[in-house]
């Protein structure tokens, strides 16, 4: 949805002129990362070497979310870095907590299969 301050959304004005999202008043988080054009122009990588970053190709959104994640030198495998690191991506804490709760199901049903 556009981030138009409305519903409970944060008002994110145009930062792309529509390339992403193809909206040119309001941002649109866009791709399985759910990058915001402005940030996706700040963390933006070409992971799998096709010669386009692009926040809709699985490749290149997670690396460019890894590097967003950590930047700042945030260590995710500190209590503390992970926390601050989620946190930055939405500083709603019961949004961080669905995170860890994810997460933590995630790594347990890894070990169970391994």
């Amino acid at each position: 949805p556009a981030l138009n301050g409305q519903g409970g959304l944060h008002l994110v004005r145009d930062t792309d002129g529509g390339r992403y999202d193809g909206d040119p008043v309001y941002d649109h988080a866009v791709g399985p990362m759910q990058f915001i054009p402005g940030t996706w122009q700040t963390y933006q990588v070409d992971a799998d070497g096709d010669g386009v970053a692009d926040p809709n190709d699985i490749n290149d959104a997670t690396l460019a979310a890894a590097n967003y994640l950590c930047a700042g030198g945030r260590d995710l495998a500190t209590s503390g870095g992970w926390w601050g690191a989620v946190l930055s991506y939405n500083a709603i804490q019961q949004y961080a907590q669905k995170v860890f709760d994810a997460a933590n199901d995630y790594g347990q049903r890894a070990r169970t299969i391994a």
